[in-house]
């Protein structure tokens, strides 16, 4: 069962077959990958005229201000009603406003997810995540579950593969953008252990994810990620 989100509005920006799951339809029909192709099991996953010029942008940039914070707070009030969340990356789906559902996932599924504190720390000291509501003091990543329990997960230099399916786009990088080494999986062949999920994002070639720090727990997934208005 999913953890339920915490109520706010939080911000999601990152560089770069287990029967107890329920069957779902894929979430995401516009992947350039398809995490479903070769699975026949579960599928879940904003006075003088200069002097009254002065006063008038003033009180303009005040306006301005008072506007912008009006927003904001409108914006958070929201976001804790109605559990969203704002992605600004597009490593595993369009950027844009969601919705976190507390709906159970599996393989597909796009999905907020809370990294495990090593991970996490490793995250935020090299600005690929920021800081959030997550228990390790970060913001939760928004990934696709690639692979659930029983899966096999196959890395190579150039590609990844589950369950014997290749993936364009998702050859394991070297270095981040900012020239430094990435750790990453062993090359070869990872069998998925139980309460443990492999979340990727192929959509964006700095995308930081399962290849490089592995499986997480199921158990810090949030929910799956609903989109309200993407760009």
């Amino acid at each position: 069962m999913w953890k339920k989100a915490r109520g706010s509005v939080s911000v999601v920006r990152q560089e770069k077959a287990n029967g107890s799951l329920r069957s779902t339809t894929p979430v995401f029909l516009w992947f350039p990958y398809d995490f479903f192709a070769g699975h026949n099991g579960t599928r879940e996953v904003m006075v003088t005229r200069s002097r009254w010029v002065t006063v008038t942008r003033a009180q303009r940039a005040l306006s301005v201000l008072a506007f912008t914070l009006a927003c904001a707070a409108a914006l958070a009030a929201t976001g804790r009603f109605f559990h969203l969340r704002i992605t600004l990356t597009d490593s595993a789906a369009p950027a844009g406003v969601y919705r976190v559902s507390e709906a159970r996932a599996g393989r597909g599924a796009l999905v907020a997810a809370c990294l495990p504190a090593a991970i996490a720390r490793q995250g935020i000291a090299r600005g690929y995540l920021r800081e959030g509501d997550c228990p390790a003091g970060a913001e939760p990543v928004a990934k696709v579950i690639g692979a659930i329990a029983g899966d096999r997960v196959d890395l190579e230099p150039g590609w990844v593969a589950v369950n014997g399916v290749r993936f364009p786009n998702s050859q394991t990088a070297a270095g981040d953008s900012a020239g430094r080494p990435l750790r990453h999986v062993p090359s070869g062949a990872h069998r998925v252990s139980a309460g443990e999920v492999w979340l990727f994002g192929f959509n964006d070639a700095r995308s930081w994810d399962a290849r490089y720090f592995g499986p997480v727990p199921l158990a810090g997934v949030r929910g799956v990620l609903r989109p309200v208005i993407t760009w």
